[in-house]
């Protein structure tokens, strides 16, 4: 099975998943224990190579970002979380890999920390916030699989009125580069294959 094949695409709704050309895919759900779980059982069942999490997010209104602007993950940040780190983490880094493969592929796009929250407007100290991307990543970490987040910007954490939301565009700007991305990460999955290779 090549890479490409093994790529798994994880999003929570069904409008935030392009139509797969080559790649798994899954509808998690939306919130952090629905991500989790089901990322989990799926990671179980098919070992994908890596894992690209996309979708919608708000953004700070002070940072101004603009409507389907994309925001590649560094980490993700579980804000609804109290305890102790020792306790339980509320931090995952993406794959350093996978990281510079699409800040090469999409120069102009924010590289951030994205919070994780089941509640609206529940991050802290994050520019741009979502509802599952810490559930997904801390699944795919503990079972040793490469995973990073792209959102698209959909509206403003702040804005209440969600008739002021831009979903069209956000769900419209996220579908359309997914096979771009999953493109850089079978190349780059496929280039660290043979780097692996010619060290052995």
């Amino acid at each position: 099975m090549s890479d490409r094949a093994r790529i798994l695409v994880v999003a929570a709704t069904a409008r935030e998943l392009a139509t797969p050309d080559g790649w798994h895919t899954l509808q998690c759900g939306v919130g952090p224990v629905e991500a989790a779980a089901r990322t989990a059982a799926t990671i179980a069942a098919l070992r994908p190579a890596a894992i690209l999490h996309v979708g919608i997010a708000g953004g700070r209104r002070a940072r101004a970002l603009a409507p389907a602007s994309l925001v590649i993950g560094d980490s993700a940040r579980y804000c609804d979380s109290n305890v102790p780190t020792e306790w339980a983490p509320s931090t995952v880094s993406a794959s350093p890999m996978l990281l510079q493969a699409l800040q090469r592929a999409l120069p102009n796009a924010l590289t951030a920390a994205i919070g994780t929250s089941a509640r609206v407007g529940g991050t802290m100290h994050c520019d741009v916030e979502a509802m599952e991307g810490f559930g997904v990543l801390r699944a795919a970490q503990l079972a040793g699989v490469p995973a990073i987040e792209v959102r698209a910007i959909s509206n403003d954490i702040e804005e209440p009125d969600r008739t002021r939301w831009h979903f069209d565009a956000a769900f419209t700007a996220i579908t359309a580069i997914t096979p771009q991305l999953v493109r850089v990460l079978h190349e780059s999955l496929t280039d660290a294959s043979a780097d692996a290779s010619a060290d052995a």
